[in-house]
């Protein structure tokens, strides 16, 4: 049996560590206080970072007509569909034929009975779904798409079962739907941060999510008895997530209510509770559209907006509802339909919930729009605690060797990386690689913020701005005359460096130790949630590996230029920074004359093979690089001659995530409740 990806990268961390020849010795604590001096200011970090996503953002178009917005509405959708979601092979699952399997069917309870079903949802990934199906159906009848949010019960959940079986009472098709990583789909390999994996193949990671959705709907609509135009779906937290997604996206949805499941990106960079995990924050999603466009998309169907007033999760409604509403309602009003948008705030208890003061709200929309003049419709709910079954009673079997994102991710790299005579030609190489992390040329404008001298060791603190972007920390460290100059970054940031820049300084070398993006000191807010901005900085169409490794060339050359005209040697301990090493060293041979990379990646197979989520490298999750790059061909490109490796090839566990766990939350912004 394989051992599991934490305890495996907490073996190797204390590897990477040790020095394969002796440090230079010092004054004891002079150094590591140098390298843990802070130079940036207070939140600098994490407002450049706001600044930088907030100005690549998709903003509201400008629309008068309807005809305006209709044509910006299907452009939109187009965009989403082709350029964020359907990429790589998700075309394929696309248009694979999806199967449906009806299993047993048990006794509910009064007026209704419950159908087990399973259906594909992509070649090879089934879903576990219960049909909730009123007796003595006839004629067309509303159908419902009850999608899970972040609750380990999934589709066992109580309040989920018992929205379920209202629905039913009412007349309505429910389909309870299982969600990955939750219920029955409660695996490892179901791991929300494992969709990166699928990005990292040049694959859209979240078809997934979508196609699980789609498919739900397609059953539904399959159903002797279904309206098509009489098309719901709603949820809680990542199920609201869900609802407003493919709602927005697929037509055939007629009305939607999404509970404390989203706010506007704009929102979230002021509101770092509701920062959004992999699912909710794409590759490429938010420079196409905002969580206000999808909103807005809905227009003219029926719209319910339900928030809780003290959410103790994310969403709260003082600060996610207002903007959506702002975005959406002069939309709503260019149809005439401004009584379809309409929002509920729960406020007892408050929290995050879809308890019954929620659901009746939605009863209350199904009923205003589902059953128009229907005298005998009510919207209090009908008692139905002692139908809850429990999760063996509503468990579905699946079929052996159900795929997950681990097994999906590794199937579509098995012939990784593609293009084999690409290698033979430097310049289209290099090329590529620009195009796929993003390169850019930056400017350094370089500010010393403080010096200070011990025993013969001189320290300058250095702030090194990065055109109109980001501001990178940096310390310089030198002892006597220097031959040369390395730079030296690690996975824990500088401060954790301190072996490796004594060794540097051992071999004669001044030494810049530096903070790129997203590590160290350039971490932005609360280091346990730092890969959120990760994913933001991903959405809007940026790549962090391409941004550090901007970062890193133009320090180089930087240094270059300050210290004497010497090309410089990088130095980087870890998976993430030695990576992000080679990806600047084949890009820029002029400034940089050799890496020496400790504990390097051998193959990013490694990452999948593992099953590494995003929250422990978000660099490394670089949509399409392994398609075109593997560990080996950056080595290629950065020149076999001038890479030294150290350490053992393989994967390590990032040292911020060990020393910072990520908090567990109840809702959809961030890690799953277990």
């Amino acid at each position: 049996m394989k051992p599991t990806p934490w305890l495996f990268f907490a073996g190797l961390a204390g590897l990477v560590a040790i020095s394969p020849r002796p440090v230079h010795t010092q004054e004891p604590g002079f150094l590591q206080a140098a390298l843990a001096r802070p130079v940036l200011g207070t939140d600098q970090a994490l407002q450049e970072n706001r600044t930088f996503v907030e100005a690549r953002l998709a903003k509201m178009p400008a629309v008068t007509t309807r005809k305006e917005w209709e044509q910006e509405r299907e452009r939109i959708r187009q965009a989403v569909l082709n350029e964020v979601i359907f990429r790589g092979e998700a075309r394929r699952w696309r248009k694979a034929r999806s199967r449906v399997e009806w299993l047993d069917t048990m006794e509910g309870g009064p007026g209704y009975r419950i159908r087990k079903v399973r259906y594909e949802a992509l070649p090879g990934v089934w879903i576990p779904a219960l049909l909730y199906e009123p007796e003595n159906l006839s004629g067309k009848v509303p159908v419902v798409l009850n999608v899970n949010g972040h609750d380990g019960q999934g589709k066992a959940a109580g309040y989920k079962q018992i929205r379920c079986i209202n629905q039913a009472k009412r007349g309505m098709l429910a389909l309870n739907v299982e969600w990955f990583g939750m219920g029955q789909l409660r695996t490892e390999g179901y791991n929300h941060g494992l969709i990166n994996g699928l990005d990292l193949c040049g694959t859209g990671g979240i078809a997934t999510h979508y196609l699980a959705m789609q498919r739900g709907l397609d059953l539904l609509l399959s159903l002797e008895h279904a309206d098509p135009k009489r098309v719901a779906v709603t949820g809680l937290s990542g199920g609201g997530w869900q609802t407003i997604f493919i709602s927005s996206l697929d037509p055939r949805v007629t009305l939607t209510d999404p509970v404390a499941g989203y706010s506007s990106y704009f929102t979230r960079t002021r509101h770092a509770s509701d920062l959004g995990d992999s699912e909710q924050t794409p590759c490429d999603l938010g420079k196409t559209a905002d969580y206000a466009h999808l909103t807005a998309m809905m227009a003219p169907r029926p719209t319910l907006l339900t928030y809780n007033l003290k959410d103790n999760c994310c969403f709260a409604s003082g600060h996610a509802l207002p903007p959506l509403l702002q975005a959406a309602g002069p939309i709503f009003k260019l149809y005439g339909k401004e009584g379809h948008l309409r929002s509920h705030v729960n406020e007892n208890p408050g929290d995050h919930n879809y308890l019954q003061d929620n659901r009746q709200a939605l009863y209350r929309m199904l009923g205003d729009h589902f059953y128009t003049g229907r005298s005998d419709y009510r919207a209090e709910e009908i008692p139905s605690d002692p139908e809850i079954k429990t999760p063996e009673q509503l468990n579905v079997p699946l079929p052996e060797g159900n795929k997950d994102f681990r097994t999906l991710s590794l199937e579509i790299s098995a012939k990784f990386p593609r293009y084999p005579a690409l290698y033979l030609e430097r310049p289209k190489a290099q090329a590529k690689l620009e195009r796929i992390v993003r390169y850019r040329d930056y400017p350094v404008t370089a500010t010393k913020v403080g010096e200070e001298a011990k025993n013969g060791i001189r320290a300058v603190y250095w702030k090194l701005r990065m055109g109109e972007d980001w501001t990178v920390p940096a310390v310089e460290l030198s002892q006597g005359q220097p031959k040369g100059t390395a730079m030296v970054f690690a996975d824990g940031g500088r401060k954790s460096a301190e072996k490796l820049v004594s060794r540097q300084l051992a071999a004669g070398n001044r030494v810049l130790a530096l903070d790129p993006l997203h590590l160290g000191e350039a971490v932005p807010g609360d280091p346990r949630r730092s890969y959120l901005w990760g994913l933001m900085v991903g959405t809007v169409g940026e790549r962090p590996l391409g941004l550090q490794a901007a970062q890193v060339t133009a320090t180089a050359r930087w240094a270059r230029n300050e210290f004497g005209g010497q090309r410089v040697t990088l130095a980087a301990s870890g998976p993430r920074t030695t990576t992000t090493a080679l990806v600047a060293g084949g890009l820029e041979r002029e400034a940089i004359a050799r890496l020496e990379l400790e504990g390097a990646l051998g193959s990013f197979r490694e990452v999948l093979d593992r099953g590494v989520p995003f929250v422990q490298a978000p660099e490394v999750f670089c949509f399409g690089l392994y398609e075109a790059f593997d560990i080996p061909q950056l080595k290629e490109l950065a020149g076999p001659a001038r890479v030294r490796l150290t350490g053992p090839p393989a994967f390590s566990l990032d040292l911020l995530a060990r020393e910072h766990p990520a908090p567990q939350s109840c809702g959809g912004c961030e890690t799953e409740k277990r």
